[in-house]
């Protein structure tokens, strides 16, 4: 995405400096009957486009920022949620679980004694 970005502001670029080597001629505007402003087409081009982007995109900014704004407030209030559910005992659950006694006796001896150089691996020609 952001080659794309990159690639729509070099046309952009392109497009706003042929623009201005066509039409690099001298116009007067009249701000008030006494004052007159003598200026390049291109200049006043690009001052009118920046005058007109500027609200907009401080609006955009101002809405973005308050939606962040909000989302962290909602983030953090569902995160300290979960953290005082986390730490509250249930009525389902014991706390301690029931301790059970391990066997004294074992029931069934074991059948293959353990040799020098056994290993953990299946031995070759077994399946597992």
């Amino acid at each position: 995405m952001q080659i794309v970005r990159t690639l729509i502001w070099v046309l952009i670029l392109f497009a706003i400096l042929a623009f201005s080597f066509f039409n690099w001629q001298p116009v007067e505007v009249t701000l008030w009957d006494n004052l007159v402003l003598e200026t390049k087409v291109p200049a006043l081009v690009i001052i009118a486009f920046l005058l007109g982007l500027m609200p907009m995109w401080l609006f955009h900014r101002s809405v973005t920022w308050s939606l962040n704004r909000r989302i962290r407030s909602l983030e953090n209030s569902v995160k300290s949620s979960a953290l005082s559910r986390r730490h509250e005992p249930t009525a389902e659950s014991s706390p301690v679980p029931p301790v059970t006694a391990a066997p004294s006796v074992v029931e069934k001896p074991v059948e293959k004694t353990v040799k020098r150089g056994d290993t953990l691996t299946p031995a070759e020609g077994t399946d597992g």
